[in-house]
């Protein structure tokens, strides 16, 4: 099965969770992605370990919260093999 559509629907959940928890913090992430891994959001469906460090770094003690909200949109992607991979490591 092509992860393609997966990835694009996950990251695209993660940028939604992101610019409703404001635009301020939305562009610290941004920010923090191209200046510590020379990355885009994008580019954190292989690399999730990227996310987390930026997340717990911007949203400290709501960096659970936020990983909540991203699986509530999930719905039945959350049981494919590439997306439990990527939250074992962002809930790591």
């Amino acid at each position: 099965m092509d992860p393609e559509p997966y990835k694009i629907a996950l990251i695209s959940y993660v940028e939604l969770v992101l610019m409703r928890s404001g635009d301020v913090n939305y562009h610290r992430v941004l920010a923090k992605l191209g200046s510590l891994f020379d990355c885009k959001i994008i580019d954190c469906y292989d690399h999730p370990e990227y996310l987390k460090t930026v997340l717990k770094d911007v949203y400290q003690e709501d960096y659970s919260s936020m990983i909540s909200q991203i699986r509530s949109h999930l719905g039945e992607l959350e049981g494919d093999p590439e997306i439990i991979a990527f939250f074992k490591i962002m809930e790591s």
